[in-house]
């Protein structure tokens, strides 16, 4: 094995640039001189726009006793599950930790997690979800052989009614297909046996799920704008489930936009390099560097709700079931993938976005493995 030769330890701030979480370093007087890459993402504001800017012009944080201990720079502060609030994004909860530089009076350097982001990446154990979705699991036999028998019922009452009273019949076949309905998708979230994944194309998923939503769209009125990059290469996944999952987020973006004048919905494909996931089922690192957004420019999901919309029975509609959002994160994280979602109130957009595995490199992996043992 060729010996690394040695090298010159990279210069700090090289490496504060190559971390994942937000990078704050702070002049004294809590004013900003220098953010890093993953910062400047999560601002939305480039390094030379906000240098220079006293923090709390930036960000403010809801709970006043962390911003006064932000002043005692001598003083090391970490900080969970607090919430901040910045421009472009709103309220957001964070893990923050703030600590002097050493040798340098008033300087610190602030951190920040997204715990929106992580918990939407699938850091939670999902165990929380797989207790309340186990019954259905169990029940779905019971419960549908008595739904069939009903359904059944009514129609035979149907034929010996009038027209007059034939409506109440109907509300019962249909409540029974909207009971078993719900019981089919609660199956899908409780199956513990995820789908086969293979090499897919993205922007063929993409488009098959565009012509079902058009072909069902009677008045014609769907408009989807497709922003696609067509260098990207094949993904881990399974086709059949790329479609139902665009498919749900398309959907929803259509009735977010239904009541909207001007609404417009937009769906998006590019390349996002450094998102990276600790797989569970293998132990290994697994980057995800595949990107899928589907925004739209509705008025968003009620500012209490946004922490919760992929947990079941979360949801703003009348007629929802709040299992379409659940199913989506199932099929996403079955093909090793995250789904997170963010409102964008400075613009007024709302985003889904969904990151998902490279096909070449996952196979790459495995054969390495393989011939490892």
């Amino acid at each position: 094995m060729r010996a690394i030769p040695a090298e010159a330890p990279p210069e700090a701030r090289r490496l504060l640039a190559s971390l994942a979480h937000a990078v704050v370093v702070l002049e004294p007087g809590l004013r900003i001189s220098w953010i890093n890459p993953a910062a400047e993402t999560y601002f939305g504001q480039s390094q030379r726009r906000v240098s220079g800017k006293p923090l709390f012009d930036v960000v403010q944080f809801a709970d006043s006793r962390l911003a006064k201990m932000l002043s005692d720079f001598e003083t090391p502060v970490s900080a969970r599950e607090v919430v901040i609030v910045h421009k472009g994004r709103g309220a957001m909860r964070v893990d923050v930790s703030v600590a002097p530089v050493a040798d340098h009076a008033g300087w610190q350097i602030l951190s920040i997690h997204d715990k929106t982001g992580s918990d939407a990446l699938g850091e939670d154990s999902g165990v929380a979800d797989n207790a309340v979705l186990r019954g259905p699991e169990i029940m779905a036999h019971e419960i549908k052989n008595p739904l069939a028998g009903i359904r059944g019922a009514a129609q035979l009452l149907a034929r010996r009614l009038d027209d007059r009273d034939r409506p109440l019949t109907d509300l019962i076949t249909g409540e029974v297909d909207r009971i078993a309905m719900l019981i089919e998708r609660m199956q899908k979230l409780s199956r513990r046996t995820p789908n086969p994944v293979e090499p897919c194309n993205l922007h063929l998923a993409a488009r098959r799920a565009i012509d079902v939503l058009q072909a069902a769209d009677e008045e014609g009125s769907l408009r989807i704008e497709e922003e696609f990059d067509p260098s990207l290469p094949a993904v881990l996944g399974n086709a059949d489930a790329l479609v139902q999952v665009l498919i749900n987020l398309l959907s929803n973006a259509q009735e977010a936009c239904g009541g909207t004048p001007g609404g417009r919905i937009v769906l998006r494909t590019r390349f996002a390099s450094g998102l990276q996931l600790h797989a569970t089922d293998t132990g290994r690192s697994v980057r995800l560097p595949i990107e899928i957004r589907v925004s739209d420019s509705g008025p968003g999901v009620d500012p209490a709700m946004r922490e919760h919309i992929f947990e079941p029975f979360v949801t703003s509609k009348s007629s929802g079931q709040g299992l379409g959002l659940p199913l989506v994160r199932k099929l996403i994280r079955d093909m090793s993938g995250r789904i997170s979602h963010e409102r964008d109130e400075a613009t007024g957009w709302t985003h889904f976005r969904v990151h998902l595995p490279l096909a070449q490199e996952t196979q790459r992996r495995s054969h390495r493995r393989r011939e490892t043992a």
